[in-house]
């Protein structure tokens, strides 16, 4: 090779190792989060073979972490997170404590000095930005208030790691380790990191909220898509860089308020769209580069260490979140909702784990452990949350069974033949779904988010709960005697799914499906759809069938008698 581009190299070996390996894992039925993760250790300095460069990975992987948290913060407004402090604030710093307390013991049972063990405890008590905002995404529990409050939880803990950050150096000597910059005084330290947090907050909510959105509009006014996609970029990274130079605010959290305040905006949503694919590339990159860290000897080295602190991950700290949900009086599926997502550690774990070694509080061996419950847990939390879903389903059809004379109507029943299956009522499946119940269709809805299903139901549309792409949830809706299927979420690779399954149970059902490109309308009518609408198509067509109606509008404006817009009706 002429040139030395490690960077290229990284990226390339990332990149194509990541897919071949998420691609076997699919085809396993695991989640392809845990072919990433195999990637990054076959790339990795403690296999044969191929070493990517791990200066320029961990790097590269903070840009999918950044656009991630903007992305959320685009569908997270202020008042989503006041919603939800009540709870959050209260309940994560409660299981931040009993998480850490846990490491702790941990420790003491393996020699290590108190220092050690709080920096061990804090890395394993705080939940992966990544990993639970891509389970959430993945159910579309998002906007709803299960969802809600586990991402203010995320965001609470994440304000805590960054006080833990800058509080670390200056607690070094006090702990055992070693002493950065001469110590200082704590409360002053403690003062000012305090108040640093407050400007960039206030700074944001104050000005950013105004020139942001300002500054997005006066882009898209322009007319190039290039400048827009490129101004979204630029607010998402460069807000997040600026809040960790000026104001030592973490990279995440910078992101997540540029996109909260740009949530005000009403071109949040093609903010969100530009920024999908970066976001999606970049997180694999952050998988992969845990992957790089990790040394698959200490499994052997260390097999009871790793199990104690598996079992502190995915047992001890989601049943302290468990217990304070239910203790706030929250039902029961949104505990287990919480303890679940919480299930798993990651970026933050990483960069606590690396500022104690460096401080001479955390012993190397206590960061392989760390990252070996990372891999894990971050392995295993996709397995919990199928569980959650089937857990969730026997008790909704458990509840329905055992209620005869329920407090409040579930809705009407699914109809059994001659019928419209829908999935999804979001922004396009409500539109359709209120126009065919209106002219009379008789509709049977599958739905993941429980606020949409409960508005189709009060609409008198059959509603059902669950993943259509699960042939237990087309049964459930009676897709086999059903006419049509009407697919109107966004997601193409799920919705071939969903014809595939609907199709063999009912090879003659009339299928209509909802397509962004050309190569998307091709791929949907290869998995069996009738016709796959795409919305620029759409707008094309509408605009030519109003072409007669506007030379007519201005033939009468040439009328003296014209008496205004109102009469082209």
């Amino acid at each position: 090779m002429p040139h030395h581009t490690p960077l290229i190299a990284t990226l390339v070996s990332a990149f194509v190792l990541a897919f071949v390996a998420g691609m076997l894992a699919q085809r396993l039925r695991l989640s392809p989060i845990v072919g990433y993760l195999l990637a990054g250790v076959v790339i990795g300095p403690f296999t044969p073979g191929i070493v990517a460069d791990q200066a320029i990975a961990p790097e590269l992987s903070e840009l999918g972490v950044i656009l991630l948290m903007f992305g959320v913060g685009l569908h997270f407004s202020l008042g989503d997170l006041l919603e939800v402090k009540a709870i959050a604030i209260p309940g994560a710093i409660a299981q931040i404590a009993f998480a850490t307390g846990l490491g702790l013991l941990l420790a003491w049972g393996l020699d290590w000095s108190f220092g050690a063990g709080l920096v061990f405890g804090l890395a394993l008590s705080v939940a992966s930005t990544v990993v639970l905002l891509r389970a959430l995404e993945e159910r579309r529990l998002l906007e709803t208030s299960r969802g809600r409050i586990a991402v203010g939880w995320l965001i609470v803990e994440d304000l805590a790691m960054v006080l833990a950050l800058v509080l670390l150096p200056a607690l070094s000597g006090l702990l055992g380790g070693r002493v950065e910059g001469g110590g200082g005084n704590l409360f002053a330290t403690l003062g000012l990191t305090l108040g640093k947090v407050t400007a960039f907050v206030a700074i944001m909510l104050i000005v950013g909220r105004r020139v942001i959105p300002w500054l997005l509009e006066r882009t898209a006014g322009v007319g190039s898509r290039e400048l827009f996609t490129l101004a979204v970029l630029a607010i998402a990274l460069g807000v997040a860089y600026a809040s960790a130079v000026l104001f030592g605010v973490s990279f995440a959290l910078g992101a997540f308020f540029a996109g909260m305040v740009l949530n005000e905006s009403k071109l949040s949503h093609q903010a969100a769209n530009d920024s999908l694919p970066f976001r999606d590339a970049f997180a694999v990159l952050f998988f992969v580069s845990v992957g790089m860290l990790f040394d698959p000897a200490i499994l052997l080295r260390e097999p009871l260490p790793v199990l104690g602190v598996f079992l502190i991950i995915t047992v001890g700290k989601s049943l302290a979140a468990l217990v304070i949900v239910r203790a706030f009086g929250r039902p029961l599926e949104v505990g287990v909702t919480i303890a679940v997502s919480l299930a798993q550690i990651g970026e933050f774990s990483f960069i606590l784990a690396g500022l104690g070694v460096d401080l001479g509080l955390l012993p190397k061996d206590g960061r392989d452990l760390i990252l070996a419950g990372s891999i894990l847990s971050i392995c295993a939390n996709p397995l919990l949350f199928v569980a959650l879903d089937r857990w969730q389903a026997k008790r909704e059809a458990e509840a329905a069974a055992n209620a005869p004379e329920p407090d409040e109507p579930i809705g009407p029943p699914v109809p059994e033949a001659g019928h419209i299956v829908l999935v999804g009522f979001g922004r396009v499946g409500a539109l359709v779904g209120r126009d065919l119940q209106a002219s009379g269709h008789t509709l049977a809805l599958i739905e993941t988010n429980r606020d949409h299903l409960e508005q189709a139901r009060a609409l008198g549309i059959a509603g059902v709960p669950g993943n259509a792409a699960a042939e237990e949830t087309l049964v459930a809706v009676n897709a086999a005697t059903a006419t049509a299927l009407l697919i109107a979420i966004p997601n193409t690779l799920e919705a071939g799914q969903i014809i595939r399954h609907a199709r063999a149970q009912n090879p003659s059902i009339a299928v209509l499906a909802r397509a962004h490109s050309d190569d998307e309308v091709a791929y949907l009518l290869g998995c069996g759809a009738d016709a796959a609408i795409m919305g620029e198509r759409e707008i094309a067509r509408s605009m030519c069938e109003s072409v007669g109606g506007l030379e007519r509008y201005f033939a009468r404006r040439r009328d003296p008698d014209f008496a205004g817009p109102a009469s082209a009706a």
